[in-house]
Formats: C-alpha cells, sequence, structure tokens
C-alpha cells in the first residue's frame, strides 16, 4: 500500500505527517529546552478546557489507564467511598482499579445501550452518605454512548462530592468547561481526539483540592500530587518522559488550535460519524445504540447474521484493504466497532465504507443485517 492503513479504532489513531515528523528529532529528558515543551503544552491544555483559574495539569507517563489509576489513587484518601456509575467496560475497569488500590468502590449499574442517569445519581447520594467521590465515564467507548457530564456535574457539586471524570475519548472534541462544570479531576491522553501518539496521559487536578491530596497514592510513580509539586519546583518530570510522545503531542496541538480547536474537531468527527452511519446504513448495518445518544467518537454495530460472518475473517479482508476495524466490547450481542477520530476525514469514511462493502462481496454475505 501507498499509505499507513487508517485506525479506524478509539485510539491509537491515524496522525498527520507533521505530527509525525515532531519525533524524528531526540531530546534531553532534563534540557531547558524539552522543559519548555513541556510546559508549553501544559498551558495549552489548561486552555481548551479554560481551566487556568481553577486547575493544574499534571502529566504522565503510560496510557490512559495509568493516569485514571493516579488519579483515583492521588485523590481519593484511602477511607474514602468512590461511585460508578456502569454503563459499559471502560466504567468496569474504573471500578475494579479503585477496588485493586484498597479503595471501596460501589457500582451503579445502567443498561449498556443507555446515558447514566443524573436523577439516579442524586437519589444514590441522597441514600448513601459514605460516598465521597463520583468516578465518571464520560464517553463510554466500549458502546460509543456519552454519558451527562453536566448533569452529573451538577449533582456531584450539590452533594458536595468529588468528581473524576475519564474523558479520555472526549476530551478535546466534545466540550468540556471547567467554568461552567465542577470536576475535581479530569483525565485525558496523548492519543486520542487531539491526534496525538500513546504515550502519555494527564490529568487536569483542581487546585481547592490538590493540596489534601498530598500522602494519598501508595504509588510513588503515580502520585500526581508529587509529580505536580516536583515538576512546578524544577520543570522537569520526575522520572523519564516520554520526549518523542510530548513533543508529538505539542505539535498535534498546535494543529488542533489551527483547525479551531473544540469546535472545530467536533464539527470534522460529527460529519465523520454521519457518513459512516449513512454509509454502513445502504450496507444493511443497523448501530447499536439510538442517535440521541451516540457520542461521534466511535460507534457500535451489530454484526452481519449471514452465516459466513466471522469477525476475524471480516477484520482481516477491511485491513487489507487498508482499513483497521475495532472488535466488539458487548458481552451479550456480537458486535463490532469502527472509530470516527483522528487525522481523517470524509474521504477515509466513504472509502471505509466501501472497504466494508467489498469485504462483504469477498465473503459472499449479501449485506449487514443482523439477526435482530
Amino acid at each position: 500500500m501507498d499509505r499507513d492503513r487508517i485506525l479506524l479504532t478509539p485510539g491509537p489513531l491515524t496522525t498527520t505527517l507533521r505530527t509525525k515528523l515532531a519525533m524524528l528529532k531526540d531530546w534531553g529528558s532534563w534540557d531547558a529546552d524539552f522543559n519548555a515543551v513541556t510546559a508549553g503544552l501544559r498551558e495549552r491544555l489548561l486552555d481548551i478546557v479554560h481551566g487556568r483559574d481553577t486547575h493544574v495539569l499534571v502529566p504522565l507517563q503510560g496510557s490512559g489507564t495509568f493516569s485514571v489509576e493516579a488519579a483515583v489513587a492521588t485523590l481519593v484518601p484511602g477511607n474514602g467511598h468512590v461511585l460508578v456509575p456502569d454503563n459499559g467496560a471502560y466504567c468496569k475497569r474504573a471500578a475494579k482499579l479503585t477496588q485493586m488500590m484498597g479503595r471501596k468502590a460501589t457500582v451503579m449499574p445502567f443498561a449498556e445501550d443507555a446515558p447514566v442517569s443524573a436523577a439516579a445519581l442524586d437519589d444514590k447520594l441522597n441514600a448513601d452518605a459514605s460516598i465521597t467521590h463520583v468516578v465518571l465515564v464520560h464517553c463510554e467507548t466500549g458502546t460509543g454512548v456519552e454519558n451527562p457530564l453536566a448533569e452529573i456535574a451538577q449533582v456531584c457539586a450539590r452533594h458536595g462530592k468529588g468528581l473524576i471524570v475519564d474523558a479520555m475519548s472526549s476530551f478535546g472534541a466534545l466540550p468540556i468547561d471547567a467554568r461552567a462544570i465542577r470536576f475535581d479531576a479530569l483525565i485525558a491522553a496523548s492519543g486520542k481526539c487531539l491526534e496525538g501518539v500513546p504515550g502519555m496521559g494527564f490529568v487536569f487536578v483542581r487546585k481547592a483540592v490538590l493540596d489534601a491530596c498530598a500522602g494519598n497514592s501508595q504509588s510513588l510513580a503515580m502520585d500526581l500530587h508529587d509529580q505536580h509539586v516536583y515538576m512546578e519546583k524544577t520543570g522537569q518530570w520526575r522520572f523519564t518522559p516520554p520526549t518523542h510522545v510530548v513533543v508529538a503531542l505539542a505539535e498535534a496541538v498546535a494543529q488542533f488550535v489551527e483547525e479551531g480547536g473544540q469546535p472545530a474537531r467536533l464539527a470534522r468527527y460529527s460529519d465523520n460519524c454521519r457518513t459512516l452511519v449513512d454509509g454502513m446504513r445502504t450496507l444493511g448495518f443497523k448501530c447499536f445504540l439510538k442517535p440521541e445518544i451516540q457520542a461521534p467518537i466511535i460507534v457500535t454495530f451489530h454484526a452481519p447474521a449471514h452465516a459466513a460472518y466471522e469477525f476475524k475473517r471480516f477484520y482481516a479482508a477491511a485491513k487489507q484493504r487498508g482499513f483497521i476495524l475495532y472488535p466488539g466490547k458487548l458481552t451479550q450481542l456480537e458486535t463490532f466497532r469502527v472509530g470516527c477520530i483522528g487525522a481523517i476525514g470524509r474521504n477515509e469514511m466513504t472509502q471505509a465504507v466501501a472497504a466494508v462493502a467489498d469485504t462483504l462481496r469477498e465473503m459472499g454475505i449479501p449485506n449487514g443485517a443482523p439477526a435482530l
């Protein structure tokens, strides 16, 4: 092929040539030039959520899940009680990592094809005063459903509970304004909607709660309070940073700003999503979610009911045509997922639908209609 395969996944994503080229230079991890890149990046990330007055930005090495774990361990004291509204796989992961760190976690189940309910959360917090924090997954990429961040934040603020937001696949695309939405921590990563490469997470921590976080974490490397204090004092990362990832993200954020920031990125991803869904519908495929709760990040489709369908063959044939799809994350239904994010637009989405059509013909499947 004369181009890289297009990654139709929730991350890592297809990146621009400018972002790739940024990684061709080596950087000293304690060098003043690299420290300046880190400092500038932290400021630009704070600007995206309008959070300079209220929050600090703490970067962390590793995948996004590293930062979710670090945020929970840092913000929740050992005797804290975390409530996790659960409508998908990443909610379950948040509850699991909370429990593994010795914090009490209560899971509040919701249907996988529905957003979590702010009214139900309100009732739960009224019923259990021991809950200290709520962990919300903003966009549950197990299915693609968008959860109501603003409404959940209002409930948490009214009850005086800390809100920790996993915004991994929403940050940079869906609107998040720290001036209007109160959260104690919000977590995202380099390889998602900012269109950098994977390897760095980051956490916005509310200044008002930061000092009280000292000593909460049982981890040396993943203590966000210590990471912040050290970085403010020295301008450096405490431990070896992913230098190439950091400079690539700085370049990706520069392009994000040039494109028009979050509104422009949301508009492009929304157009990608519409192009994908409309095209797949013409092939007989059915979306798992109703349109009104579908975030324009990743779409879950029911698998074709035809006896010849097998995801591994379907995946391999689409890959041969230049597109990387994603397996389903549901346990009760057979599905697959197609991402709408990354440095791609309508042309790539149209080509992806054409590749799926070719794949169906190759497999002898007349259409993508599910067994419903």
